[in-house]
C-alpha cells in the first residue's frame, strides 16, 4: 500500500492551499483517514481526521480554518487549507488504517511529507 501527498508549496499568509492522498494498492477498505504536521523543533501533530462515514475532527488551532473531506471510490483524503498563517508552515504527512484483505486487521501506511511553507 501507498500514500502518495501533493499539493504543498509557498503561499502568502492569508492564501490557501489544497493537499491531496491517493492510497494504492492491495486496499479492501479503509477506515480513518487524517493528516498530521510538524514543524521544525516541534513533536507531530494532528491537524485533522475523518472516519470512513465523514466524521472528522480538528485540532484548535486550524478549527474553521482547514476542511478535511474524502473520496471512498478514489481512496482520496484532501485537505482544504485557508486563511493560512506563518505558524501553518510543517512539512504535512497523511495516513491510513488500510484493511488489506477482508477479516485482516487493521494496519496504518504514512505518505510522504509535503512541505508547506506560509511566508510573505
Amino acid at each position: 500500500v501507498q500514500l502518495q501527498a501533493s499539493g504543498g508549496g509557498l503561499v502568502q499568509p492569508g492564501g490557501s492551499l489544497r493537499l491531496s492522498c491517493a492510497a494504492s494498492g492491495k486496499i479492501f477498505d479503509i477506515h480513518h483517514m487524517g493528516w498530521y504536521r510538524q514543524a521544525p523543533g516541534k513533536q507531530r501533530e494532528l491537524v485533522a481526521g475523518v472516519d470512513r462515514g465523514g466524521s472528522t475532527n480538528y485540532a484548535d488551532s486550524v478549527k474553521g480554518r482547514f476542511t478535511i473531506s474524502r473520496d471512498n471510490a478514489k481512496k482520496t483524503v484532501y485537505l482544504q487549507m485557508n486563511s493560512l498563517k506563518p505558524e501553518d508552515t510543517a512539512v504535512y504527512t497523511c495516513n491510513a488504517e488500510v484493511l488489506p484483505v477482508p477479516w485482516s486487521s487493521l494496519q496504518i501506511y504514512w505518505g510522504q511529507g509535503t512541505q508547506v511553507t506560509v511566508s510573505s
